[in-house]
């Protein structure tokens, strides 16, 4: 399509909306600063730079498709190349693993926020902040249970990993003027039956207590819950019911994970219970399919339906978003593109949503007006509007990124 095209679309979609009482340009001015965090993993297989090793202990990638981040300069570049492709605000969400190690094993009670200055700076040159996440999987001590382990040595050595990288979060956020957000998911579990899910979650309720005795002031701390793990399908420890018990209690922020839920459950009606117990929502954006989690996020029922009630609840200011997938089997970069796109059209289409008529049919009990209009909505010109968002931002409109992607894939990415 032509500029012209694309600004005569949007003027034509922005009457439609008018005449139901939607202010789109307030709508995109919304989008274009509301963060969002991308997660560094898509880039090179969640492999990291501490061991070289692939993913393991509770998660897996598959596929092998050519052109993986082999090291941080790789990294970077490929996530410079997103950058310039999706428009709007961004974060970066790094995992313990990604450090500058310079070549010396690190081991994960010994992390310390120097190993993170190199990409405190890189973020400062492109105006991004930084959030963070412990790292307990991948590693020769992870076994089944890490902070929920009855043995205090294990215990213990990820106890004080995950301190470390409060404070190395704590750094960030000092150095950004920007609280870092410090995400922790451990994959602890069983693969089959047990006879302790009491005992391993007294364990686990007792280290994080430990760990979150000590009060920094520049980062924020959430706690991930998920379904089960690869190799632990019979029982996780940290499930949904108990970080939605200790973070109710505690006053932490809660991390709803969109591929930690089993595909046909409604994970957008756990937003309105939470946000009334929990400070604050930390969302990883994914896909959970039959028996796997964190498939690329898409524009589909259960993404539309999270953006929604988060706008509906009037709750954009107390949920941080963030993208947490990691497919192999498809061009990264187009990977990031597409689950970035997905999420930005869905939180588009529910601040385009005409919530004031919808409220007042359902208060003046208008059930047929009300659900008239929500499907109606479902055909408004969205895509007009989210066109005229990226050629605002000077960023490819449409399918027209597909070229840049494969062009990218084949003077940088096949060369790998």
């Amino acid at each position: 399509m032509t500029t012209k095209q694309i600004q005569q679309n949007y003027e034509i979609a922005r009457e439609r909306y008018a005449a139901l009482g939607v202010d789109t340009d307030k709508a995109l001015e919304t989008l274009q600063h509301t963060p969002i965090s991308l997660h560094c993993w898509q880039a090179d297989d969640v492999v990291g730079f501490e061991r070289g090793e692939a993913a393991s202990g509770g998660i897996q990638t598959t596929g092998n498709y050519p052109g993986r981040a082999r090291n941080i300069d790789e990294l970077r570049q490929d996530i410079d190349k997103v950058l310039s492709l999706i428009g709007g605000t961004y974060r970066l969400n790094l995992h313990e693993t990604y450090g500058e190690f310079g070549g010396q094993l690190v081991d994960r009670d010994q992390v310390e926020p120097k190993h993170f200055e190199g990409w405190m700076q890189w973020a400062k040159e492109r105006h991004m902040s930084l959030d963070f996440n412990s790292t307990s999987f991948s590693h020769p001590k992870s076994g089944s249970l890490t902070l929920a382990n009855p043995d205090k040595e294990i215990r213990d050595f990820w106890i004080e990993h995950t301190k470390r990288c409060r404070r190395v979060a704590d750094a960030m956020g000092k150095a950004q003027g920007d609280p870092c957000i410090m995400n922790i998911w451990i994959h602890d579990g069983s693969k089959d039956l047990t006879v302790e899910r009491y005992r391993y979650r007294q364990i686990l309720k007792e280290s994080l207590d430990d760990i979150l005795s000590e009060k920094l002031t520049d980062m924020k701390d959430c706690l991930e819950a998920k379904l089960f793990g690869i190799g632990l399908e019979a029982y996780t420890v940290g499930s949904h019911d108990f970080y939605a018990g200790y973070c109710s209690k505690n006053n932490v922020i809660y991390t709803l994970d969109t591929g930690h839920y089993e595909p046909t459950e409604n994970v957008s009606d756990a937003v309105s219970s939470l946000l009334l117990f929990v400070p604050e929502l930390m969302l990883h954006v994914s896909r959970p399919m039959h028996w796997d989690s964190d498939h690329v996020t898409l524009f589909d029922d259960n993404t539309r339906n999270l953006f929604s009630e988060l706008v509906r609840a009037n709750a954009l200011d107390r949920a941080h978003i963030g993208l947490d997938y990691f497919d192999a089997s498809i061009n990264r970069i187009g990977a990031y593109i597409i689950g970035v796109r997905a999420a930005q059209k869905s939180l588009l289409q529910a601040l385009l949503e005409p919530l004031p008529t919808l409220r007042k049919y359902e208060d003046e009990g208008r059930l047929f007006e009300r659900l008239a209009l929500l499907e109606e909505e479902k055909t408004l010109p969205l895509g007009a509007v989210y066109d005229y968002f990226n050629l605002k931002n000077n960023v490819p409109v449409a399918e027209d990124y597909l070229r840049v992607v494969e062009q990218y894939e084949n003077d940088v990415l096949s060369k790998r």
